[in-house]
């Protein structure tokens, strides 16, 4: 599918959700687990750079082996419920230069939580054809209520019709919950089996929070771009 997003209007961004869509599978992930990635993204929404980087971890251990980084010049602009349009050109470019593919990736932002059913997680994860969760810190979509104040509790986010998109979950208490939704190749119930366990002592789950830090640093100019395996006897 056409990934230059530069030149789209809206209409036709929305169109490519929509055939998105039609291909994105929702369903429970079943495969072993021995590798799971974040992703994150970093821009100014009145600036054309967008930095954009992948890290890879072992899982359940969480423990970093390889990451890559990439800077890339976008002007598709900062629409709300189309930031995929603004990111995924990069994510695309990194996830090329990923040597080591994980078996899950774990994205900023929604999956099928979205007005069309479209958030990055669901965009992106169609688009190559993996699995991926969307793990948010804000609400786009939806309606829940307010899971209670312990760590680990959740609550169902749900479409206008009543239908679960989605979990709403606390991951440290006294801490404003996130948003996972599944992307592409999980399901509701099986994308919080996978992201429970990245909970450490942090709000983010370790991989978009190590890919946050990642990305930072990058930016910064701490962290060269391209791929680099961090410990590839791993």
């Amino acid at each position: 599918m056409h990934t230059d997003y530069n030149t789209l209007s809206i209409p036709e961004a929305t169109q490519i959700q929509q055939l998105l869509r039609d291909q994105t599978v929702i369903a429970p992930y079943t495969a072993p687990i021995r590798y799971i990635a974040g992703t994150d993204i970093s821009f100014n929404k009145f600036s054309t750079t967008v930095f954009a980087g992948i890290v890879v971890l072992t899982f359940p251990a969480l423990q970093p082996i390889a990451y890559s980084l990439v800077k890339k010049e976008v002007t598709f602009p900062y629409v709300p419920g189309y930031l995929a349009f603004r990111e995924v050109p990069a994510l695309l470019d990194a996830w090329q230069l990923l040597l080591f593919k994980p078996d899950v990736l774990v994205l900023d932002g929604h999956g099928i939580a979205h007005p069309r059913r479209m958030g990055i997680a669901a965009h992106f994860g169609t688009l190559i054809d993996h699995a991926t969760i969307g793990c948010a810190k804000k609400k786009l979509y939806g309606r829940y209520e307010e899971p209670g104040p312990a760590r680990g509790a959740y609550s169902p986010l749900l479409d206008k019709q009543g239908g679960v998109i989605g979990n709403v979950l606390r991951t440290k208490e006294k801490v404003k919950p996130v948003f996972i939704s599944p992307g592409h190749r999980t399901d509701v119930a099986t994308s919080m089996d996978i992201i429970l366990p990245c909970v450490r002592r942090h709000r983010l789950p370790e991989p978009t929070r190590l890919a946050h830090q990642a990305v930072n640093q990058f930016r910064l100019g701490l962290l060269p771009e391209g791929y680099t395996a961090i410990n590839p006897a791993t």
